[in-house]
Formats: structure tokens, C-alpha cells, sequence
């Protein structure tokens, strides 16, 4: 694997009807009756909350292993992995997520903790002030798994 390769993560915004307030995530949402597929989820969620445009200059590589979500069990997240063929200019949609950042994979098994929460304790990676946990969590050590990292 080429190790130069990194995941972008969002943080989104604090708001009280979202379950994942606050938390770090992987752009994406969920399918609305307009869409013609998963595929097509993706690629208006990516282009809604950060400006990517996955039609132009990005590879579909496929997608791993379906994950459901512990807070809301009847949620089925299929994760898909895209490979940019460029550097894309970010605008957060600032209604949905207030930062983000490009994690190189090979550096994260060097961050792999715990985190501690007021309800109980999680594997995480932390770095610098982003604690990825949880479903996010889940699926990156899903793709690490499969890349063989």
C-alpha cells in the first residue's frame, strides 16, 4: 500500500436532534427518496457537506463491510471508499460540521487509545484534539483491516 494515503474526517456541529453531536465522522448521510442509489447518497452528501464533487477526478474502489450504527440499530451504514485523483478546496457546509481533517492512515494505529466518556470507556484514536470512536471508529479499523494495515 502507498502510504500516503489519508481519510477525511469532519466534526460536526453541536446540535441537539443530531445523536452525533459534536462527534468526528466520515462525510456521508442518509439516502433520500431522490436518490437513484447508495452511490448517488454519496455523492450528494459529500458535495452537500463538504463541496467535493466525487463525479470529477475520484475513483469508486468499492465498499467495505455494512456497520450498524449502536445508538440506532435499525441504521445500516455501508461505507464506501473513494480515492481522490486530486487535491479538492473544502467548504464545510458550517449548519452540519464546524472542522475537519486529512488523517493519514499510516500514522493511526500510533494513536489507537481509549477514550473516556461520562457513559463508559471506547477505543478511539485521538489525535491532537479529534477523538474518532465508536461507528467511525468501526469503520476505520474495518478499511485498515482490509488495506493490511
Amino acid at each position: 500500500m502507498n502510504d500516503d494515503f489519508d481519510a477525511l474526517a469532519v466534526k460536526r456541529v453541536n446540535s441537539p436532534r443530531d445523536p452525533w453531536s459534536g462527534q468526528m465522522a466520515l462525510p456521508g448521510g442518509k439516502r433520500e427518496p431522490k436518490d437513484a442509489d447508495l452511490r448517488h447518497t454519496v455523492i450528494r452528501e459529500t458535495l452537500e457537506e463538504t463541496g467535493i464533487n466525487l463525479e470529477d477526478h475520484c475513483r469508486f474502489l468499492g465498499t467495505i463491510r455494512t456497520q450498524r450504527s449502536n445508538h440506532k440499530p435499525e441504521m445500516n451504514i455501508l461505507p464506501f471508499v473513494i480515492l481522490l485523483e486530486h487535491d479538492p478546496t473544502i467548504r464545510l457546509n458550517e449548519k452540519e460540521l464546524e472542522k475537519f481533517a486529512w488523517i493519514p492512515l499510516k500514522e493511526l494505529a500510533k494513536h489507537k487509545r481509549t477514550a473516556r466518556f461520562t457513559f463508559g470507556e471506547f477505543p478511539a484514536y485521538v489525535i491532537d484534539d479529534y477523538v474518532i470512536w465508536g461507528l467511525t471508529y468501526r469503520i476505520i479499523e474495518e478499511l485498515l483491516r482490509i488495506i493490511g494495515q
